[in-house]
């Protein structure tokens, strides 16, 4: 009887083990994720990194033809875009180390999902 629980005690350790490898590992590659997003046009470009900051910014030379508040406004509309992309692949992420249907993947997804909604195309 006394193996038996020891042997459960080290299966549970493990389990424990391996879910805390994984969600290191979901950790770290969200941190590594960027997701790009263009505007209609194809005069403005961003990219977010995995906290859903702005990293990149790429503008066409027709972009400076803008009035300065509609550029403003449409960078950030495509940032928006582009951030709301995150919860999607963030999920395939997950799906790929804690398990699509673990608990940890629903809460992580959850979070992006309430963070960076599908904006409103105010356009």
């Amino acid at each position: 009887m006394k193996d038996a629980a020891e042997e459960w005690v080290r299966s549970w350790s493990d389990s424990v083990s391996e879910r805390a490898a994984a969600a290191r590992e979901l950790a770290d590659r969200v941190a590594r994720l960027t997701v790009d997003a263009t505007d209609p046009d194809r005069l403005i470009t961003t990219t977010v990194n995995g906290s859903g900051g702005l990293v990149g910014l790429r503008l066409a030379p027709e972009a400076a033809r803008l009035p300065m508040d509609e550029l403003a406004g449409e960078i950030l509309r495509t940032m928006r875009r582009a951030q709301s992309r995150l919860a999607e692949r963030v999920a395939g992420v997950a799906a790929q180390t804690v398990g699509a249907d673990s608990e940890s993947a629903r809460a992580v997804v959850s979070s992006f999902e309430h963070r960076y909604p599908e904006p409103d195309d105010e356009r």
